[in-house]
């Protein structure tokens, strides 16, 4: 069984008009285009994804790298507690950590550096009650010269 296209029988199977040639080439303008709108976007929000409270830690001579997977809580420049973004109750701290990381043994605890003592001492106290290992998160010293 063989087709015709346009009344010609030259032409079976192909299923082609005569004169126009087959497109090789893919554009790839509007692509690169894409890409670099969103690779914008990207670099313009990147800083905003790595946490939602904006807190200045201490920083300190030398620091041990970790990567375990642990509850953050974030005691404010006023004193206010989260516990992983979320607010959190001094009195019910430990209890919240237990109820919502089954397991969990340690916490790390961000505190901005200008916050009054008396906040941080009633969070490990809290945490140690607990019976949970505390762990201060800190930011290295800077070494290049003229900077302090």
């Amino acid at each position: 069984m063989a087709i015709q296209i346009n009344g010609s029988g030259s032409g079976a199977g192909r299923g082609r008009s005569r004169g126009l040639p087959a497109m090789a080439e893919i554009n790839i303008i509007p692509l690169v285009d894409v890409v670099l709108v969103l690779l914008i976007i990207f670099m313009l929000t990147a800083h905003v994804m790595e946490f939602g409270l904006e807190v200045d830690v201490p920083r300190v001579d030398d620091q041990r790298a970790s990567a375990e997977e642990l509850p953050v809580i974030t005691i404010s420049k006023t004193g206010e507690i989260f516990l992983n973004d979320k607010p959190a109750n001094i009195n019910q701290l430990g209890q919240d950590v237990q109820a919502r990381f089954k397991g969990a043994r340690a916490v790390y605890v961000r505190a901005d550096k200008e916050t009054v003592w008396d906040p941080i001492a009633q969070v490990v106290n809290a945490l140690g009650k607990a019976k949970l290992e505390v762990r201060m998160v800190t930011q290295p010293l800077d070494r290049t010269p003229g900077r302090r």
